[in-house]
Order: C-alpha cells, then sequence, then structure tokens
C-alpha cells in the first residue's frame, strides 16, 4: 500500500533558495495550495568542499522526499559517475524498489523508470527549453506531465522559472509503481541540475 503523501495526483514543486546553493531544497504543494511535504538534498562539510573543487556532474548526490510531517518517504541516491548515470529510488525503509537511467540525446533528456525486478514501467522525456515532460507508461501510453504551464488559482502564487506542477492520470492505480514514477518525477529538476 502506497502512502499517503504518494496517493496525489497532483504535485507542485516550489525550490525554495539557497544562499550558497550547496544543496536543493524544495517544498511540495497539492492542488489546493497546502504544503504536504519537501525534497531536500543532503550534503556533508567534505562533499560541499569538494564540490568547489570537481564537476558537479561526477559528484554522488542524495535526495530525500519527506512529507508535510517530516517522514521520510522515498530516497534518491547516486555514487560517483563519469558518463550516463544509474540512480537508485529506495522506500522509507531503505529497500531499493526502483532505478533511473539517463538516456543520451541532445536538447532531449530521456529518464527510463525501472521497478525493483528490472522491469521498465515508465518513460520520462522533454523538452528542456519549454521545460515540458511527458510520462509514458511502459507500452509507451501517456500517463502524466510535468510542466511550468499551469492554469488556476496556483498560477497566481507560482510564477518563476524555479516551480513546477508533476501530474499522474487518476486512472493509473498501479500502487506498486507509483512510488518509482512520482518519485522520479518529484525530483526530475535535481536530477537533471546534477547531470548537466
Amino acid at each position: 500500500m502506497s502512502s499517503i503523501f504518494f496517493n496525489l495526483n497532483t504535485y507542485f514543486i516550489d525550490e525554495k533558495v539557497n544562499s550558497f546553493k550547496f544543496e536543493n531544497c524544495y517544498k511540495v504543494f497539492n492542488d489546493k495550495g497546502n504544503e504536504v511535504g519537501s525534497v531536500n538534498q543532503k550534503l556533508s562539510s567534505g562533499e560541499k568542499a569538494i564540490r568547489l573543487l570537481l564537476n558537479k556532474t561526477m559528484l554522488p548526490f542524495q535526495l530525500e522526499i519527506k512529507d508535510a510531517s517530516g517522514n521520510l518517504q522515498a530516497y534518491i541516491s547516486r555514487g560517483w559517475t563519469f558518463f550516463m548515470s544509474t540512480i537508485l529510488i529506495d522506500d522509507a525503509k531503505g529497500n531499493t524498489i526502483g532505478t533511473i537511467k539517463q538516456k543520451f540525446k541532445l536538447l532531449k533528456p530521456t529518464f527510463k523508470i525501472y521497478n525493483k525486478s528490472e522491469e521498465l514501467v515508465a518513460v520520462i522525456t522533454g523538452d528542456m527549453k519549454a521545460w515540458n515532460f511527458q510520462i509514458n507508461n511502459a507500452t509507451d501510453k501517456q500517463i502524466g506531465t510535468i510542466t511550468k504551464k499551469w492554469n488556476g488559482a496556483l498560477k497566481e502564487i507560482f510564477t518563476t522559472a524555479d516551480k513546477y506542477k508533476v501530474d499522474l492520470n487518476e486512472d493509473y492505480t498501479d500502487e506498486s509503481n507509483r512510488i518509482v514514477i512520482l518519485s522520479s518525477a518529484i525530483t526530475i529538476d535535481m536530477v537533471w541540475k546534477q547531470s548537466r
């Protein structure tokens, strides 16, 4: 059974400005504008120092997804890398439940999402210039989107470029894959920034 956090179909991701930009920090809201969680990058003092010296695309990273009460929901991490990386998705208990594998396509980032059995469950492809992504399932049917174009009341709240919306279709009910797909989609901005 997926957690309440991952039962939502719409997420608004709002980047919080960090003065030194060592760690990425985002707040997560639902479609009513209520804060439902956060995504934070975790760095040790040593890792912060290394980031001043080395290209960040090579460096490991760790992202924590928490609900509004501060409870860990999922953990995303990557080790040292020198080209296209594989990113691990762990549940709150530390069990690896999926992976994200990047595919190199000029100006069209592609992320393939696999479950713990290494079966393809989704592909996220995007146009970084327009900041639009499409989430398709393993049979290439669209099941969601990631975009910066919103309608409604929240459009007035979130107006800057560092904010985006994740939508997963209501009829996508495969609970075993929701956490993996949504974890990937919610952190897509950070994953892409760390990989460029």
